[in-house]
């Protein structure tokens, strides 16, 4: 996965890993009611999964600009991640496709995986519609208990 941030900087997923868990939030679209909560959900809960060694990473399909924005506006301090490709998406299995009712539109579908430091995958939770928002108390406390 290499894939550009709010600020148009390539990440990778070793970048993060060997430092603590790696908790990648998939989110269909920013600026939208539900991922608006769910991002500050994660960005309320950050103290807490940083002290549990994990690094919080959102990734979306919308473009770095627009990343940019949502952080700026909602005060996001860790890594938006532009799949505008949608390759990861896939890799993942999280790919929306008909988006909205729109033919061919694809975003990613709400999801959360939790990786150890080696990058194994050890908990994944993908929203059977887009506008479920995961249990962030169940993810703290999976955080705590994965290493």
């Amino acid at each position: 996965m290499a894939l550009p941030d709010q600020d148009r900087k390539v990440r990778t997923l070793d970048e993060f890993l060997g430092k603590g868990n790696v908790v990648l939030a998939f989110f269909p679209g920013a600026f939208t009611s539900a991922c608006i909560r769910e991002m500050c959900a994660l960005r309320d809960s950050l103290s807490k999964l940083s002290f549990r060694n994990a690094q919080v990473i959102g990734i979306s399909v919308n473009d770095p600009w627009t990343l940019k924005g949502f952080a700026n506006a909602n005060s996001l301090t860790f890594p938006l991640l532009s799949d505008y490709s949608r390759d990861t998406i896939k890799t993942y299995g999280v790919e929306l496709t008909d988006f909205g009712g729109l033919k061919g539109y694809a975003v990613a579908q709400r999801a959360v995986f939790i990786l150890d430091k080696v990058g194994k995958i050890k908990f994944s939770w993908i929203a059977p519609q887009p506008g479920v928002e995961p249990d962030y108390k169940q993810l703290e406390d999976l955080v705590g208990k994965t290493q």
